[in-house]
Order: structure tokens, then C-alpha cells, then sequence
């Protein structure tokens, strides 16, 4: 009839274990070859490594910003066309040209600078704290070098823009021209 003897059976299930290992041992050749890992591993690799993702968008924010507080931005001009509005309606056409001068273009320009100043000190803090991150990060694992690169360029540019937005609102720089 159809039985089987113990040996008969042994053989069989080793030539199953065999087939077995044999096809995890192409699997993991195959894994080799086209660079698929396990999914243990990817996730395993994704949490080991770390992320400056982040760090990276702080940094380029700090230099946006701080070219932003350079050039101006839209806030900038709508604060002083809102500066030149009011200094125009409160402005009698009786009052002297000093005093129109200054209602009408000193606000405004000084809102400009304000508004110039905020961006500068918006971009220092940002690119500092993106710097001094990797202090009180995890220790030895030490930042990209193009994060300090730009960072360091959102620092300097917020520096230039605040000492600019300073002599700007103190008429040091292009001050309002005399009327007299």
C-alpha cells in the first residue's frame, strides 16, 4: 500500500529543510543584490540615524529672513503706506513743510526700518538656536556642515540687516532731507 517507513519519512522532511534554507539563502541574496533589507532593518536604520531635517529648514529660514530684513518684504511697504496715509489725513495743509515732511515720509520710513529690524532679529535668533542646537542634542552625532554654513549666512545677514534697520530709524542713514 502507500506507507511510508521512518527513514523514508526523515529524508523527506530534511529534503524540506534543505528547500527551505536554500530559498531563504537565495531570498537574502537577492535581498543583497538589489538592496531591499528587511523591514526590521530599514526601520531599525531610519530610527539609528538622525534626522536634520529641521535643523536644516531653521537654517534656511535664518537666511531668508535675513535677506528678507535686507531688501524689504511686502509687510515692510504696507506698514509704510499705512505710515504715509495717516501722516497725510492728520496733516493740515497749513502746517509747515517740516512738519509735513515728517508726518507724511519720517513715519514711514521709520516703520520701514522697524519692520526691517524685526526680520534681522527673527533671522539672528533663529539661525543661533539652529546653531547652538547639536550643545544640547545628542552628543557625537555632529551637524551636516551646509546647516552651520547657512546658518551662519542667516546670522550674518540678520547682523548686517539690523545694524542697517538701526541707522535707518535713527536718520543716520539717508535721514529726511531739511526743509529750510
Amino acid at each position: 500500500m502507500g506507507t511510508k517507513t521512518v527513514d523514508e519519512t526523515v529524508t523527506a522532511a530534511k529534503a524540506d529543510d534543505e528547500t527551505v534554507d536554500a530559498t531563504e539563502a537565495a531570498e537574502a541574496r537577492a535581498d543583497a543584490v538589489t538592496g531591499d533589507e528587511p523591514e526590521e532593518v530599514a526601520a531599525e536604520a531610519t530610527e539609528a540615524a538622525p534626522s536634520f531635517v529641521g535643523q536644516g529648514a531653521a537654517a534656511v529660514v535664518s537666511a531668508a529672513l535675513g535677506l528678507v530684513s535686507l531688501t524689504g518684504g511686502w509687510i515692510g511697504t504696507v506698514a509704510a503706506a499705512r505710515e504715509t496715509l495717516i501722516g497725510q489725513l492728520e496733516t493740515s495743509s497749513q502746517a509747515s513743510v517740516a512738519t509735513q515732511i515728517k508726518a507724511v515720509y519720517g513715519d514711514a520710513w521709520q516703520t520701514s526700518a522697524l519692520v526691517a529690524g524685526l526680520f534681522a532679529v527673527v533671522a539672528l535668533v533663529v539661525g543661533v538656536v539652529v546653531l547652538a542646537r547639536p550643545a544640547f542634542g545628542a552628543p557625537g552625532k555632529p551637524q551636516p556642515a551646509w546647516i552651520k554654513s547657512v546658518s551662519w549666512g542667516g546670522v550674518a545677514l540678520g547682523v548686517i540687516g539690523l545694524l542697517l534697520a538701526v541707522l535707518k530709524y535713527t536718520d543716520a542713514l539717508l535721514g529726511l532731507p531739511s526743509a529750510g
